[in-house]
């Protein structure tokens, strides 16, 4: 839909945008609206539907973030290395214990026939620290 410009918008600093509206089913079998404002103007470029899907790929991105910072190294805590190759290699050990663990996540999922975005990233490590911690889960 072409909208009539506004008045009150400069010219030059107004964009042109292409607004990708969708339905999603949450949990409770809701539909939920999304719109999506994107600079990619033509569908043969870019159609809805991969649009829609790249922006839902962007949020299990967003959400491994989270897990890396929030759940694995902990809320507020900063990096212990003070050099900048240090700190390379501590962010380089955060985010291979983050893949070993997604990886453990899906391997687990798949014997249970179970999707692993059912699998809680945050529990897992719990178990994780808590079995790592036992003297008695590895031997000498």
């Amino acid at each position: 839909m072409t909208r009539p410009p506004r008045a009150d918008i400069d010219p030059h600093r107004a964009r042109i945008a292409r607004v990708v509206s969708y339905q999603v089913t949450d949990r409770a079998d809701n539909d939920e609206p999304i719109s999506l404002l994107t600079s990619i103007l033509d569908p043969a470029d870019a159609p809805a539907a991969v649009l829609a899907e790249a922006y839902h790929q962007r949020w299990d991105h967003e959400t491994s973030n989270g897990q890396l910072k929030t759940h694995l190294r902990g809320p507020g805590r900063v990096l212990r290395s003070k050099s900048p190759a240090m700190v390379t290699q501590e962010i380089y050990g955060y985010l291979l214990t983050h893949y070993a663990i997604s990886a453990l996540i899906c391997q687990a999922a798949t014997e249970a026939d179970i999707d692993p975005d059912q699998v809680k990233f945050h529990r897992t490590v719990r178990i994780l620290r808590r079995r790592v911690q036992d003297p008695t889960a590895f031997s000498p």
